[in-house]
C-alpha cells in the first residue's frame, strides 16, 4: 500500500534532438507542493521549469535545455552535478530494457532485491556512460490502479452501462491520483533513479502502462466510460512521465497524432517506436493513421541502422496451434487476450505480415539494416528472419525488474519455438539460443546492451545470475 503523498524525485532525463553539436533534453522532477522547485543550470546558462501537473500533494516540473557534444558536459540541480554521455559522433553505448515491475505488489518489494539491475545498470553506465535508455514497454505495471475507485475496482468485470458526469469525474481523480503515486514512488527509487538522472531516455508504453491486455479486451469493455477514462488517465500520466509531456502537449519526437509512435534520428543511426496499444482493437494491432504515420517514419528515417521497438515480439513462435487448442475448452478463455496481444495471434495475421514486409524492405537495402528490440515476455530470447542481405534480428530483453518465470515454462515455450514460422513465403523466422546460452529462452532477469564501435553495431544481454553474454554482431 503507498503512502498517500507522492515523494520527491531526483531528474530524469528525456531525449528531444541528437546531432554531432550536441543534445537537446529535457529533465523532470517532483516536488511536494508548496516547495518552490530548484533552478537547473547546463552550460552556462540558468533553466527555469515549467508545470506539467501533479496530484497526490505534489508537481511535476519540467526543465528544456541543450548541452554541447563534451565529455564533460553535465548540468547542475539541487547543488548535485549530473554528467551526461553527449558524443554522438562516434562510438555509442545504448541500454535497452522492459517489463519493470510485477502485476500485483510490485512496490511493496525490497528496493534491493526489486532494482539489483538497475543498479548493476547504474554500475555499469559509471564505468562506460550510456548515451541513451530505451524502454520498450510496461515500464510500469499499473494494473492495481483500478484499485483505486469502487465502479473500476473489478477490472475487466464491470458494469459498462454509461456513467453520471460526476461519478467520472470522481473516477478520474482517483485514477490520476494512483497513477501520480505509483510512477512518482518507483522513480524514486534507488537503481532506477542513478540511471534516469544522467541517461537520457526514449519510452514507449506496452498494456501495463495502462492496463493488463489493454486492446485486447472486449469493445464494450474499452469503450466504456470506465475503460475510455482509464485510457485517458493512463496517456496523460505516461506523458508527463515517460516522454516529459504535458497531458495536452505533442511529443517533440512524435510522428503524428492520435498515438504516441515516435522517431529520432542521429548520426548514423534511427529510432523508431510505433505505438502498439492506442488504437488497438482485439482484430487489429494499429488503425490506418498509425499505419501511415509508422510506415512514413520507417520509410523516411535517413541512412543508417535503424532500431525499430516492437513492444510485443514482431518475430515469435507459431501461435496458431495454440489458439486452436484454447477453442477446444472453456477453461483457457481467461488467456485469449494474453494471445490477442501478440503479432502472431491468426486474427492479426494480415497485419504482422504488412508489418514485417515493411521493415524486411528498409532492410533488405545495404545501407539501412533493421534490428527490432523487443520485450513483453519476461524472458530473454533473440530470432532472425532470412533476407537477401543478410538476417533480420530481433533482440528481446525482459523483465528488468519483473521476476523471472520458472525454468520449466522457458523450456516448454522453447519447445513450441521449434515449429517456425514463415508468415513471409521464402522468409522464414527461426528463434535462437543467446550467445554462449542453452536453450532459445534464458529465464533470468535482463537487459540488452547495444554499442557500437568504429561503425559497427553489436548487442550483449546482461544476465541477473550469469552476467554479460558474449557480443552477437549485427
Amino acid at each position: 500500500m503507498l503512502p498517500d503523498r507522492a515523494p520527491d524525485t531526483l531528474p530524469m532525463l528525456h531525449l528531444r534532438k541528437v546531432d554531432e553539436r550536441g543534445v537537446t533534453l529535457a529533465a523532470t522532477l517532483v516536488r511536494h507542493d508548496g516547495r518552490k522547485p530548484p533552478v537547473l543550470e547546463a552550460d552556462g546558462t540558468q533553466v527555469d521549469p515549467v508545470r506539467l501537473g501533479g496530484a497526490a500533494g505534489a508537481t511535476m516540473w519540467r526543465y528544456d535545455f541543450r548541452l554541447p557534444a563534451d565529455p564533460a558536459a553535465s548540468y547542475q540541480i539541487d547543488g548535485r552535478e549530473y554528467r551526461v554521455n553527449t558524443r554522438w559522433g562516434g562510438d555509442l553505448n545504448v541500454a535497452y530494457t522492459s517489463c519493470n515491475g510485477q502485476e500485483h505488489g510490485d512496490l511493496d518489494r525490497p528496493e534491493a532485491s526489486r532494482n539489483a539491475m538497475w543498479r548493476q545498470l547504474a554500475e555499469r553506465n559509471d564505468r562506460a556512460p550510456l548515451h541513451l535508455l530505451l524502454q520498450g514497454g510496461d515500464q510500469i505495471y499499473a494494473d492495481e490502479v483500478t484499485e483505486a475507485h469502487p465502479i473500476s475496482r473489478d477490472w475487466p468485470d464491470i458494469d459498462t452501462r454509461p456513467q453520471s458526469a460526476s461519478t467520472l469525474a470522481d473516477l478520474r481523480e482517483a485514477l490520476r491520483r494512483a497513477f501520480f503515486l505509483r510512477y512518482a514512488f518507483q522513480s524514486a527509487q534507488a537503481g532506477y533513479a542513478a540511471v534516469a538522472a544522467r541517461v537520457p531516455s526514449l519510452s514507449m508504453w506496452d498494456d501495463h502502462d495502462i492496463c493488463d491486455g489493454w486492446g485486447s479486451l472486449p469493445e464494450d469493455i474499452l469503450d466504456s466510460d470506465v475503460g475510455r477514462t482509464l485510457f485517458e488517465v493512463a496517456r496523460e500520466s505516461f506523458l508527463m512521465f515517460q516522454m516529459g509531456c504535458a497531458p495536452d502537449e505533442q511529443p517533440p519526437v512524435a510522428t503524428g497524432s492520435g498515438h504516441l509512435s515516435w522517431r529520432v534520428d542521429a548520426p548514423g543511426v534511427s529510432f523508431v517506436a510505433p505505438d502498439l496499444r492506442s488504437t488497438r482493437r482485439p482484430e487489429r494491432v494499429m488503425d490506418d493513421a498509425t499505419w501511415h504515420d509508422v510506415t512514413d517514419a520507417i520509410t523516411g528515417a535517413p541512412t543508417g541502422h535503424l532500431f525499430l521497438l516492437s513492444s510485443v515480439p514482431a518475430l515469435g513462435p507459431r501461435l496458431s496451434i495454440v489458439e486452436r487448442l484454447m477453442g477446444l475448452t472453456h477453461r483457457m478463455e481467461k488467456y485469449e487476450d494474453d494471445l490477442r496481444d501478440q503479432w502472431q495471434s491468426r486474427t492479426h495475421r494480415a497485419e504482422w505480415q504488412r508489418f514485417l514486409r515493411l521493415i524486411l524492405d528498409r532492410h533488405e537495402r545495404p545501407e539501412t539494416p533493421v534490428t527490432v528490440l523487443s520485450g513483453e515476455i519476461h524472458l530473454a530470447t533473440r530470432g532472425t528472419m532470412d533476407a537477401a542481405s543478410g538476417p533480420l534480428h530481433q533482440l528481446v530483453a525482459s523483465g528488468i525488474s519483473h521476476p523471472a518465470p520458472p525454468t520449466a515454462f522457458a523450456r516448454g515455450l522453447g519447445t513450441l519455438a521449434r515449429f517456425g514460422e514463415a508468415p513471409l513465403k521464402g522468409h522464414p523466422i527461426r528463434l535462437r539460443a543467446l550467445p554462449g546460452r542453452p536453450g532459445i529462452y534464458c529465464a533470468q532477469r535482463n537487459y540488452l546492451m547495444l554499442t557500437r564501435r568504429d561503425g559497427v553495431w553489436a548487442a550483449a544481454w546482461a544476465l541477473e545470475k550469469t552476467g554479460l553474454t558474449p557480443e552477437l554482431a549485427l
